[in-house]
């Protein structure tokens, strides 16, 4: 069943933008915001000016900064707070999630320390089954996406009916999400390419053109596919959205 009421835990750019794309498609999306004033302006003004200045936000995304009146009666939960703080703040959120709700992560990164996938955090701290969760990856620039700019994304779950649950309930005229089982390689596209973007602005900062650029990307490409064979991905999977995307 595609699920009509959402919580996104997690104001910035991503969570933000990812809350309209879903308000957009059709959803009742309540947006958590750690400040009271920041969930007082996405509530009463539809603006998120300290992270998204200048877009709209639609007329049935609200937001709230007390995580239980966020939480109560949703179906599907966006996680979109950052990577190293997903844990604590999960930690915090555990006894408010409802029983069987999709839990969706739009975190991109590896535990520090435990070098754990977020979607492992995820099933660790709520005691879920990994099938339970979704992972979305693909090449998201959130002020592109909240300008309604086409972009696409790939959402990754082991259960492939959860993934086309979150596919229709965040599908809409600029946004377009496929879907894939392969959560390994998902997650690990989306954590790598933060290595070969960084190499790539070195290079840049350097002087060096397209050549080098071409080489980075390219030869990174291979070595996230290497390093995704050895986790148990599809190495298929860095050739799409997760990873050359």
């Amino acid at each position: 069943m595609v699920p009509q009421r959402i919580t996104v835990l997690g104001a910035g750019s991503w969570g933000t933008a990812f809350a309209k794309v879903l308000a957009d498609a059709g959803r009742d999306v309540t947006v958590w915001a750690r400040r009271p004033e920041v969930a007082r302006e996405i509530r009463d003004e539809h603006v998120n000016s300290g992270y998204l200045p200048g877009v709209r936000l639609p007329d049935r995304l609200t937001a709230t900064a007390d995580p239980a009146e966020a939480l109560a009666g949703a179906e599907a939960v966006v996680l979109a707070v950052p990577s190293q703080s997903l844990r604590a703040n999960l930690t915090g959120w555990r006894g408010l999630l409802p029983a069987g709700a999709i839990l969706v992560s739009l975190a991109k990164g590896v535990e520090l320390g435990t070098l754990k996938r977020m979607s492992e955090v995820i099933a660790e701290i709520t005691e879920r089954p990994e099938h339970e969760i979704v992972v979305v990856s693909g090449p998201n620039l959130a002020r592109e996406i909240a300008q309604e700019q086409p972009a696409a994304a790939v959402l990754a779950c082991t259960d492939h009916e959860r993934a086309v649950a979150i596919q229709h309930a965040s599908a809409g005229p600029y946004f377009r999400p496929y879907t894939n089982t392969d959560v390994i390689g998902c997650e690990l596209g989306g954590a790598c390419k933060n290595v070969i973007a960084l190499s790539c602005g070195m290079a840049a900062g350097m002087g060096y053109g397209a050549n080098t650029m071409a080489t980075l990307i390219t030869r990174g490409l291979a070595e996230m596919a290497r390093l995704g064979v050895k986790l148990g991905a599809d190495p298929l999977t860095f050739a799409g959205l997760a990873g050359v995307g």
